[in-house]
C-alpha cells in the first residue's frame, strides 16, 4: 500500500524516516564553521518567563508593515491551476540564510528526547520536529510519499492561521507540543512501511504563487479536493532543482539528550533562543549570500 503524510487539525500520519539533507551533505566543508555561522546571530541571553500564562501557538502571520502583495482568493485560483513562473526576484543580502533541524521522540519513559536522524523507526514510534532560522522568513514543507505527487503540509489552514512567517531564532515545533490531546502532539508512523521525502524551504520573500493566510483557507473551503495544495509542476521542478545547490551541512555527534524547559518555552510562547540554548542538531546553510532562498530535504524512511 502506498504510503501517505497527511496534515488535517494538527494531526500528522507518518510513515517513514531515514538520512537528512540527500545529495546535499556531499557539499559540506569540514574546514568551516558552519555551526558558528549559524548561531552567531543568536543572542547572548534571553529572557524566558515561564509563568506568564497559558501557552500558544506564536502568531504566524507576516508583519502588518510588509510591503509584500498578498495574492486574491481569485489569483490564487488561476495560479494553482495554471503553469506560470514561480521564482520571483530574490531579496540579496550578505548574510547566508541558515536552517537549524532538531528531531525528538518520545522514549519510554514518555520523554521528549533528541534522536539521530539515521535512527531506524517502527509502527508506533513518534516524532516531531523543531525548526530554527537565523533570519526572519517563510517556512514552507512540501512531501512527497515514494516519489510521488507532492503536497504542501506547511503553510496548512489548520495550523497557525494559514500563515508561515518565521523569525530569526524563534523556533517553529511541529506538530505542537502544547496541541489540546495527546495523539494531535506527535507525528506517529503507521503500519506501512514507505519513505517520505520532506522538501524544507525557507525563503526571505513569499513564494509568488503559493496562497498564505487567508486567501489559502478560502482556496482549501473553496477547493477542499485540492488540499493539501499541490504545487505546480513549474514551482515544483524549480524546488527539486533548487535541493540540489551547494549547502554547508553541520550534523551534531550525540543524540538523547532531553528537552529543555528553555526550549520548550520558546516555542509554544514565541521566544527567540540564545547562545546558552542548546543548538540544533543539524544545520544547513546556503553556500552562497547571493540567494533568498534555501531549499533542503528530510528522508524519513520507517520499517
Amino acid at each position: 500500500m502506498k504510503t501517505k503524510l497527511v496534515l488535517f487539525s494538527f494531526w500528522l500520519t507518518l510513515v517513514g524516516l531515514g538520512n537528512l539533507a540527500t545529495m546535499q551533505v556531499l557539499a559540506q566543508e569540514q574546514d568551516e564553521d558552519v555551526r558558528g555561522a549559524f548561531l552567531t546571530t543568536r543572542p547572548k541571553t534571553v529572557e524566558k518567563n515561564t509563568h506568564s500564562g497559558p501557552t500558544a501557538r506564536p502568531n504566524r502571520r507576516r508583519p502588518k508593515n510588509t510591503t509584500t502583495k498578498q495574492t486574491t482568493s481569485t489569483e490564487v485560483t488561476a495560479k494553482v491551476t495554471v503553469k506560470t513562473s514561480e521564482s520571483g526576484p530574490a531579496k540579496m543580502t550578505s548574510q547566508r540564510i541558515g536552517l537549524g533541524v532538531t528531531l525528538f521522540t518520545r522514549d519510554n519513559n514518555g520523554l521528549t528526547v533528541r534522536v539521530d536522524p539515521t535512527h531506524e523507526f517502527h509502527k508506533g514510534d513518534r516524532i516531531r520536529l523543531l525548526l530554527e532560522t537565523n533570519a526572519d522568513g517563510y517556512l514552507y514543507i512540501f512531501d512527497s510519499t515514494d516519489g510521488g505527487q507532492p503536497v504542501m503540509i506547511y503553510p496548512n489552514p489548520d495550523l497557525d492561521e494559514a500563515g508561515n512567517f518565521i523569525q530569526g531564532h524563534v523556533p517553529v515545533e511541529l506538530p505542537s507540543s502544547v496541541a489540546s490531546e495527546e495523539r494531535l502532539r506527535w507525528l506517529t508512523f503507521d503500519e506501512h512501511a514507505g519513505m517520505e521525502r520532506l522538501y524544507l524551504v525557507l525563503t526571505r520573500e513569499p513564494l509568488a504563487t503559493v496562497p498564505l493566510e487567508d486567501d489559502l483557507i478560502s482556496f482549501c473551503r473553496v477547493n477542499n479536493a485540492n488540499c493539501p495544495l499541490h504545487p505546480s509542476s513549474d514551482l515544483w521542478a524549480q524546488l527539486q532543482k533548487e535541493s540540489k545547490m551547494p549547502v554547508k551541512v553541520d550534523k551534531a555527534q550525540k543524540f538523547g539528550k532531553a528537552q529543555t524547559e528553555s526550549e520548550h518555552v520558546a516555542t509554544t510562547r514565541g521566544i527567540g533562543l540564545s547562545k546558552e540554548d542548546p543548538q540544533p542538531s543539524m544545520i544547513m546553510l546556503t553556500a552562497s549570500s547571493n540567494t533568498g532562498k534555501l531549499v533542503t530535504t528530510l528522508d524519513l524512511i520507517h520499517k
